[in-house]
């Protein structure tokens, strides 16, 4: 029997059956897996389907328990939000009053002996007035007088027509109400300005009593004269038009468009002195 175990023969046989068990452990543990795969996809779908109301749960319960926590970070991003808008808000004064601060500057420099009002804010407009007439928030308190010159860094408005304590209102170069003398810049030669209902609509003036043998063209800029002294000598009015002879025969006529828009004003400053002032003004 020892010698059976030590031959060739049990040798060979002990091989085949290592050989023999090896495949049976490989198909064993090959059986084991594919019945593993096919139990994970018929469950799939139902462990998806608890996977997602574990998760909903717990949520639902972080919300519940976190509630105080979530209602105090939520403050306090309102809070920093509110503190930011606050901040944009005062840039957005800080940089409007320097804009104003630039303008008033230049109107200065451009126009030496003239003292402004603080900037004023457009607050109102006459109803119905072809003019474009508008109130300010700036009146007697604030040094403002009737006929004080209206002004932007572009040119003249009009003038103050009515004055109370906080605030005046403004009549535009376009009424019927204001006339002025003007001259233009290229050629010195002079004339007066009126407005009209007519005009108004589209948005000019005339200009009158020029000389007839003139050599003002359109696209030439007019000024103020300031020999009536109700507004300083120099400040823009607008660019000529058409010109035409007038209906007596004896002087032209032209069409002005003023540089400043009644319409398009939120800021504007008043002249309440300059040098030269003190002719009443007068109504045509």
């Amino acid at each position: 029997m020892k010698e059976f175990f030590s031959s060739k023969k049990f040798i060979v046989i002990a091989c085949i059956a290592a050989f023999l068990i090896g495949i049976m452990i490989y198909a064993a543990v090959s059986s084991t897996n594919a019945v593993s795969s096919a139990v994970g996809t018929v469950f799939a779908p139902v462990q998806r389907f608890s996977q997602n109301i574990s998760d909903a749960v717990s949520e639902t319960l972080d919300m519940l328990i976190n509630a105080r926590d979530y209602y105090e970070e939520n403050q306090s991003l309102k809070e920093q939000l509110a503190a930011l808008y606050s901040q944009m808000s005062d840039y957005t004064q800080v940089m409007q009053e320097n804009d104003h601060l630039r303008e008033m500057i230049d109107l200065a420099a451009s126009n030496e002996g003239i003292e402004l009002s603080e900037p004023c804010n457009v607050i109102g407009r006459v109803a119905n007035d072809v003019y474009g007439s508008f109130f300010i928030d700036k009146g007697e308190k604030d040094g403002i007088e009737y006929y004080d010159p209206v002004v932007t860094a572009n040119g003249l408005v009009g003038y103050v027509t009515e004055v109370e304590y906080t605030y005046s209102k403004v009549t535009p170069l376009l009424s019927n109400e204001i006339s002025l003398g003007v001259y233009c810049v290229r050629t010195g030669e002079t004339g007066v300005t009126e407005g009209g209902y007519e005009l108004a609509l589209d948005g000019k003036i005339r200009m009158v009593y020029i000389p007839l043998e003139c050599q003002i063209r359109e696209g030439d800029i007019v000024i103020t004269s300031g020999y009536s002294g109700t507004v300083p000598k120099g400040i823009v009015v607008g660019t000529v038009g058409e010109t035409f002879i007038a209906s007596n025969g004896l002087s032209r006529s032209g069409y002005i468009t003023p540089t400043v828009d009644p319409y398009d004003l939120k800021t504007v400053f008043a002249i309440t002195d300059f040098d030269g002032k003190g002719s009443a003004y007068e109504e045509n």
